[in-house]
């Protein structure tokens, strides 16, 4: 299994929130390069980036910051947030993004998902965020009317490298993991499964990896990492 620490942008530092709310963010760092290289320091192969401030305004915010991390680590990174056209895709991946990460035009139009998991095969990533049984948009400020299953079944065969599927309701709360949730979606669809959301300890990864059906790819650590809850060697030895 493979563990994302993740690094979340809100005005050009890097901040936790609770249930994606903007009020509630704490920040860790104000430098988020040096955070990425902290945690490749640390063990990591693979940093999970989200521009907050770009999720809810349609478009890159914190464009900088994110070719600060992109410069100072050489592990992969993927890269949500605002990301919402062809041209903003191709603008990242040629910057060095491994991954983009699609959320919000995964449901207002998956046509352009296909057609941009068809022209940079494996590197697009779907972003399905749960509240209350039902796929937030807009960086979880508006709801859609579809449940995760639905939005994750229309990239069935697209070449989508993975789906990474965030429970909102936990999110930033250090609730633990609902293992149910994230196997239930893991064995109805064979795109690899990134869970996010809600972890709390190592016995989450655990669970995790203990579960029986379809393999969870990855999991996205978030404040559990950052306010010490999880030590990165414990965690990277759980996945292993």
């Amino acid at each position: 299994m493979i563990l994302y620490p993740a690094i979340d942008l809100k005005d050009g530092q890097c901040v936790r929130v609770v249930h994606g709310d903007f009020a509630t963010a704490t920040v860790f760092n104000d430098s988020p390069a040096a955070q990425a290289k902290a945690w490749v320091e640390a063990g990591f192969h693979w940093i999970h980036v989200v521009d907050l401030n770009g999720s809810a305004e349609g478009k890159a915010v914190n464009g900088s910051a994110v070719e600060a991390i992109l410069s100072s680590v050489a592990v992969p990174v993927q890269l949500g947030g605002g990301i919402r056209t062809l041209a903003d895709i191709e603008r990242w991946i040629e910057a060095g993004v491994s991954r983009v990460i699609l959320g919000t035009v995964a449901v207002r139009d998956p046509e352009m998902v296909r057609e941009a998991a068809k022209a940079w095969p494996e590197q697009i990533a779907v972003s399905v965020d749960v509240r209350k049984g039902k796929v937030a948009v807009q960086g979880w400020l508006e709801d859609s009317d579809l449940d995760a299953l639905t939005v994750a079944r229309r990239f069935e065969d697209a070449g989508v490298g993975a789906l990474i599927v965030t429970d909102i309701d936990r999110d930033g709360t250090l609730a633990g993991f609902n293992v149910e949730v994230f196997g239930q979606i893991a064995d109805a669809v064979s795109i690899p499964l990134i869970a996010a959301g809600g972890l709390a300890s190592v016995d989450d990864i655990l669970r995790l990896r203990a579960r029986e059906g379809v393999e969870i790819a990855g999991a996205v650590l978030g404040r559990a990492l950052y306010a010490g809850a999880i030590a990165p060697d414990a965690a990277l030895k759980a996945a292993a």
